[in-house]
């Protein structure tokens, strides 16, 4: 019997620590194939690339695993895997580890979650996993044991049609559980910083703060994530608001 073939990509590039890291903790659980962006594409969200060629390159592998950087975003790295690079359809499909987590709204930003929706569109079972962990060399072996309890897990029994996870884990070295969360809700603040160049023109610099509007509710991801537990938020594709849908109807005299 072939071997589950797990398909890898990521946000922050193939060369970036935490895909590597990610590789090595289940390199054995089956045939594993890197496609990653050639750079960093950190809040890319579901874009893709429409207006410019998209370009492969194969590099060295990382042990048996092949990787291959494209110069696409990571939705298009899924594509062209999917569509071309593969000779048969991925058992699951992986995401991370990204350096920062994708907790509560920031999810709708983020390319790590637009991998695994890109897999749930495709009715392939993904996992997005992200860290608290900032630093570009963060270490993430304390991930190691659920990462493969969770990748094993899946392999074995799927994931319900279009439902990808969401996992994302507080900046520690251990964990007090694995909690099932909802995303938790927020805004971001000042998030436009104006500054001025050496030339005296005006330029802006996207930064803010994420303000939570629900951290203290027990059922969120951000509770999780501040009380030490691994957040995992099962995600879907339908967006539709359906408890706004008889409001809406009224409205409209539909």
């Amino acid at each position: 019997m072939e071997k589950p073939l797990i398909l890898i990509s990521n946000d922050d590039g193939y060369a970036a620590s935490g895909i590597r890291q990610l590789t090595d903790m289940i390199r054995d659980l089956g045939e594993v194939v890197v496609v990653a962006p050639d750079g960093g594409r950190s809040g890319a969200s579901m874009a893709f690339t429409g207006t410019t060629p998209v370009r492969v390159h194969r590099m060295a592998n990382d042990g048996e695993a092949k990787v291959y950087a494209c110069s696409g975003t990571p939705c298009d790295c899924i594509k062209v895997a999917v569509g071309q690079l593969l000779n048969r359809r991925p058992d699951l499909i992986l995401a991370g580890i990204n350096h920062g987590d994708n907790a509560a709204i920031n999810v709708h930003y983020s390319g790590t979650m637009a991998i695994a929706l890109e897999a749930a569109m495709k009715q392939i079972p993904a996992i997005g996993f992200s860290s608290c962990k900032l630093s570009v060399d963060a270490d993430f072996s304390a991930l190691r044991p659920t990462v493969r309890q969770m990748v094993t897990a899946v392999l074995e029994h799927g994931l319900p049609p279009r439902v990808c996870l969401n996992v994302n884990y507080p900046d520690a070295e251990t964990f007090k559980g694995i909690r099932i969360c909802r995303m938790g809700l927020g805004d971001w603040v000042n998030e436009v910083e104006p500054r001025t160049d050496p030339r005296g023109r005006g330029y802006y610099w996207m930064a803010g703060n994420f303000v939570s509007h629900d951290g203290h509710d027990d059922e969120t991801d951000t509770w999780a994530l501040h009380n030490g537990y691994i957040a995992v938020t099962p995600s879907h594709l339908d967006l539709t608001a359906y408890s706004a849908m008889p409001r809406i109807a009224e409205m409209f005299g539909a």
